[in-house]
């Protein structure tokens, strides 16, 4: 009785946490659409209201030009609504569709104007975010019979990082930490001038003890020897083994066992990627799967 009990509050727990991130999350992305209409519309879309009537209903089409993992439907569904409620979508494929030249992801249908106004944001994000889960896709097929999951990193695009981040996930990433506020991170700029390892542990703890705080803390190691100083000081729920070549990464993964997680980052691409997570890390992070990215190319279509 009592041990389900635990199980009841902590489901409890995590289900408010869950639904404080996903409302996080939400406020993010409508910042993005109202930014991404006051930038692209402001006060009006006078190339449509020139020439198309108030009153004129039409139907478009997301059609695809390209091969990849389809990403940023439901954004789009967000879009249009936030323009016009009068707006409706079909849907035809959902987001991480696999998807090829000459499929149609969706239709929508409503006044033409707002179909008009709508349509580069729509078009813009899908865009960026197709190719964000496509590249997240071919990273995760690699890794795939290893224990190892792919992360990204804050390296991306500014206004509009919960979009990539979620392109991420639909391309079956995992996310790291979304901003500076929601996880502490010491690399090596916190280390050096907090005067070593240990120190910047010590003065992490006594600040997260003092506000009260409850974050989890990831450490970057630059050699053997910084590893050994987080285990010594303790604290630390992830190790960054940063910039270790193959065989360190052994002897690092090997040095640290269960006492906490353990994250590869640092140069690695797709000739590497494989050979990290056989080292048996449980994470390798890549800032290449948002800035490293060629957009998808797609295209809204009037139907006749």
């Amino acid at each position: 009785l009592f041990f389900n009990l635990i199980v009841q509050i902590l489901n409890l727990a995590i289900n408010y946490i869950t639904m404080i991130t996903q409302e996080a999350f939400r406020d993010e992305i409508e910042i993005i659409i109202a930014n991404a209409v006051r930038e692209d519309v402001g006060p009006g879309d006078h190339s449509s209201l020139a020439c198309i009537p108030e009153n004129a209903f039409g139907k478009a089409k997301l059609l695809v030009k390209d091969k990849g993992v389809l990403a940023g439907v439901e954004f789009a569904r967000l879009v249009f609504k936030y323009i016009d409620p009068r707006l409706r979508m079909t849907v035809l494929m959902q987001d991480g569709t696999t998807v090829k030249f000459g499929d149609v992801a969706f239709e929508v249908q409503g006044p033409q104007q707002s179909i008009l106004k709508a349509e580069r944001i729509v078009l813009n994000a899908m865009q960026r975010m197709s190719a964000i889960a496509t590249k997240t896709d071919y990273f995760v097929q690699m890794l795939k019979g290893t224990s190892t999951k792919i992360l990204d990193t804050r390296k991306t695009t500014p206004g509009i990082r919960a979009l990539e981040k979620w392109a991420v996930t639909i391309g079956g990433g995992v996310n790291h930490r979304f901003a500076l506020y929601d996880v502490i991170m010491l690399k090596d700029n916190h280390i050096d001038f907090a005067g070593g390892v240990t120190e910047a542990l010590k003065l992490t703890s006594e600040y997260i003890k003092h506000h009260k705080l409850d974050l989890k803390i990831i450490v970057e190691a630059r050699d053997l020897d910084e590893i050994k100083a987080i285990l010594q000081h303790g604290g630390a729920d992830r190790i960054l083994i940063d910039n270790f070549n193959i065989q360190e990464t052994k002897e690092a993964v090997a040095l640290i066992g269960d006492l906490c997680q353990t994250e590869s980052s640092g140069g690695i691409d797709e000739v590497t990627l494989r050979h990290y997570a056989e080292c048996g890390v449980d994470y390798i992070s890549s800032g290449a799967l948002t800035h490293s990215v060629y957009n998808m190319d797609l295209s809204l279509k009037a139907v006749e």
